[in-house]
């Protein structure tokens, strides 16, 4: 969607992504705008550009996922021309998307010891300090998404059925502890409730944006 949204107004683009389904998706969508845009597969931790290459560099719900922030954030930057921008969309960890991550994780092993949680992005005390003195001008703003939905079982079954964390939870307790997952759905289902109105769910999102020294 970010791709496709610059490459509408004329800049060049170029985007990664680490899963080749999501990039088919991205690749199809580029075609039916009659756009075109360089997809390839990558890794947010090792992108694969040279240093500088670029004069913006921009995570839409992305680089949050890489399990070493530090990594992947030294990454973006190291891309980027000096004076260039960087800038970023995460999900903040007290909100729907955030909190849904916690709650799936409560359900889950816990992850390998160094891997950071995705939606610490969504802090700006935690982001400012990853950013350091590597920036300036940094700007944070909030800003939603209004995502259709006839009930918030109907969300859920949405999320359940693209969502890869989810998935792989329904999965196996659909397999192994079908009480356990009507639990899981009851509790996700109350989470939604406050952000569920006139049809939409409210997904809010914090923006980071700086630049480069």
């Amino acid at each position: 969607m970010a791709a496709i949204t610059a490459a509408r107004v004329g800049t060049r683009v170029r985007g990664v992504d680490l899963t080749p389904e999501l990039l088919e998706r991205a690749r199809e969508n580029a075609r039916i705008a009659n756009l075109e845009i360089d997809f390839l597969e990558g890794d947010a931790e090792a992108l694969p550009f040279d240093d500088a290459a670029f004069d913006v560099v921009l995570s839409h719900f992305g680089h949050m996922f890489a399990p070493q922030p530090n990594v992947a954030l030294g990454e973006m930057l190291r891309v980027l021309r000096p004076g260039g921008t960087i800038a970023f969309t995460t999900w903040p960890p007290e909100l729907l998307i955030g909190s849904s991550f916690a709650l799936v994780g409560s359900y889950m092993p816990p992850p390998p010891p160094g891997v950071s949680p995705s939606p610490q992005w969504g802090d700006v005390a935690i982001v400012r300090e990853r950013l350091g003195s590597a920036v300036k001008a940094i700007l944070f703003d909030r800003a939603c998404m209004l995502f259709p939905a006839l009930s918030v079982q109907n969300y859920r079954d949405h999320i359940e059925r693209t969502a890869g964390p989810m998935l792989k939870l329904v999965e196996s307790l659909g397999t192994f502890d079908p009480a356990r997952l009507a639990q899981f759905r009851r509790e996700y289902d109350a989470l939604i409730g406050p952000y569920f109105e006139d049809n939409v769910v409210r997904q809010d999102y914090l923006l980071t944006r700086a630049v480069k020294m």
